[in-house]
């Protein structure tokens, strides 16, 4: 039989008997279940004590030993661990340089934007200046060559006075007609 099984058998057994005891205290009464619990109590202690007795101190020591090895691994495999994070983190010049081209990359980009939006706020009051100089201009010059032709046009005879003049003349042609022809009969 495998020792470690049958102290761990042995340890369950008592666990067991325990949890009687507590029941016995609940159901049949408090004396009972005190006597029975203290008693178990009384054989668990005894079991231990007869259990350390048994244990060889060179196989405790060899136990301690390689547990204490296996922790001190473990401790190391940690450390090694957190020298490789340690290695992986970036230097002071690999920062640096990072930080250069970053930096660099912003300035560039924030100096792009503000002369292109400055550019473009310019550009566009200008040709907005010129546009309106030179259409205002334009304008101007119609104008006055508008006023121009009306004056031409005011200047020229208007339809009635045309009608008018044509009535005149033709009454007087006609009056001229008739003293001809009274000139010729007489």
């Amino acid at each position: 039989m495998n020792p470690n099984r049958v102290d761990s058998i042995v340890d369950f057994t008592y666990g067991v008997l325990i949890f009687a005891a507590v029941a016995l205290i609940l159901t049949v009464g408090t004396a009972v279940g005190v006597a029975f619990g203290l008693g178990v109590l009384v054989a668990y202690a005894i079991h231990v004590g007869w259990k350390m007795a048994r244990f060889d101190p060179r196989w405790m020591t060899e136990e301690t030993t390689k547990t204490l090895a296996e922790e001190v691994n473990e401790i190391m495999d940690r450390v090694e661990e957190v020298n490789e994070r340690v290695d992986r983190r970036p230097r002071e010049d690999e920062v640096e340089e990072v930080l250069t081209e970053e930096v660099d990359e912003r300035v560039e980009e924030t100096v792009s934007e503000e002369v292109d939006e400055r550019v473009e706020e310019t550009v566009a009051e200008e040709v907005d200046e010129r546009v309106e100089e030179t259409v205002s201009e334009e304008v101007d010059e119609v104008t006055e060559r508008v006023e121009e032709v009306n004056e031409r046009v005011d200047r020229r005879p208007r339809e009635e006075e045309v009608e008018e003049k044509i009535d005149q003349l033709t009454e007087e042609q006609r009056e001229e007609e008739s003293r001809d022809e009274d000139s010729d009969t007489n």
